[in-house]
């Protein structure tokens, strides 16, 4: 069947107005043990330096597609899921033209990275992610804050650590996720309501051993 064309209050149909193009990015979140919270970047292709994995909208495309193909693509990185943070509408944010960006984060255990192009892409912390165009380096703050947000009041949400974990490499993870020390007993007070302790201990290494918690499911 035909689609009618619409029309706004002064008769004017939707194609006499001007339109922008719609791009997708995708800040990916992992920690690295050595650096702390880090995002994934991908080498420019027709321009010097890096920048987050985006791509434009496919006309009849999905968002999570474009996501989706953007990560494979740039990246070589495939499976994630992820959500929608907000949306950078400034029209001169783009050199190219009026370009809004749908800004995406996603938070992986390294582990679900390890197939990304060794030469094209590099992961670099959060504080300092370099030189990045447009208004990606505003992006990846906001996906950081954001993270840092639910990490606050929940034990790991987003599951880098495995199913079980000691409270001392919870709070190391939280740390890292944070940016700064976490005092240890009011960090253990915050995240009790949402722990079960397991009942087992750990094995070897130096020291006592120490308790395994999983994450209370709500």
């Amino acid at each position: 069947m035909e689609r009618k064309t619409y029309r706004d209050g002064g008769s004017r149909p939707l194609t006499e107005y001007p339109r922008p193009s719609v791009a997708v990015d995708t800040a990916v979140l992992t920690l690295d043990p050595d650096v702390g919270l880090v995002v994934l970047e991908v080498r420019r292709p027709t321009r010097r330096g890096w920048a987050l994995p985006g791509t434009f909208l496919h006309e009849g495309e999905r968002l999570a597609d474009a996501v989706d193909r953007s990560l494979h693509v740039k990246a070589n990185v495939r499976g994630l899921r992820p959500r929608q943070l907000q949306v950078f509408d400034d029209p001169s944010r783009d050199d190219r033209g009026w370009v809004l960006s749908v800004a995406h984060i996603e938070v992986v255990h390294a582990d679900r990275l390890s197939s990304r192009f060794a030469d094209a892409t590099r992961l670099v912390p959060v504080g300092t992610p370099g030189r990045l165009p447009y208004d990606h380096a505003e992006i990846v703050a906001r996906a950081a804050d954001d993270l840092r947000r639910r990490y606050r009041d929940q034990p790991d949400p987003d599951r880098l650590l495995g199913d079980e974990f000691t409270l001392r490499a919870l709070r190391l993870a939280h740390e890292a996720v944070a940016g700064q020390a976490l005092q240890r007993d009011s960090f253990r007070r915050a995240m009790e309501p949402g722990l079960v302790a397991t009942g087992v201990t750990t094995a070897g290494g130096r020291g006592r051993p120490a308790e395994l918690f999983r994450r209370r499911v709500s």
